[in-house]
């Protein structure tokens, strides 16, 4: 696909509900050696399509009475890095795909979220190469 389409590029991150986050945080630090903030863990790992640059994959326990799945009464959502977001959310609305809010833009990225066939909450976010695309 050429950077005209939209397409996705990876998984971005692996959100989902829990009772204590940070009691969970805490077990996988502990029992699996990953390495937790405020926010979860993030993982790194090697493109590879451009030798030499790093991605990162967010994970993130959430309270489980959070409302940030919502529509979907799932208790998970996963973050897919995409490119030219706004090519494949066009493409998206043409072809019928629920789309739940407009896109949005941080110093970090843009997101729009989506619901796929099954009303699993997808967001979708095209990173900031200089803040997640790390050489």
């Amino acid at each position: 696909m050429s950077k005209k389409t939209g397409k996705v590029t990876g998984v971005g991150g692996v959100f989902f509900k829990c009772k204590d986050p940070q009691k969970v945080k805490d077990w996988y630090k502990e029992n699996l050696g990953f390495e937790t903030d405020q926010y979860g863990a993030m993982f790194s790992s090697k493109k590879d399509d451009e030798s030499g640059k790093t991605t990162y994959l967010q994970w993130s326990p959430f309270k489980d009475d959070t409302t940030c799945f919502e529509p979907s009464d799932k208790g998970f959502m996963v973050n897919y890095r995409v490119e030219n977001l706004e090519a494949l959310a066009e493409d998206l609305k043409a072809k019928g795909v629920k789309i739940l809010d407009n896109i949005e833009s941080y110093d970090y990225g843009k997101f729009l979220h989506i619901l796929d066939i099954e009303n699993n909450k997808i967001e979708l976010w095209e990173p900031v190469d200089e803040t997640f695309d790390k050489k």
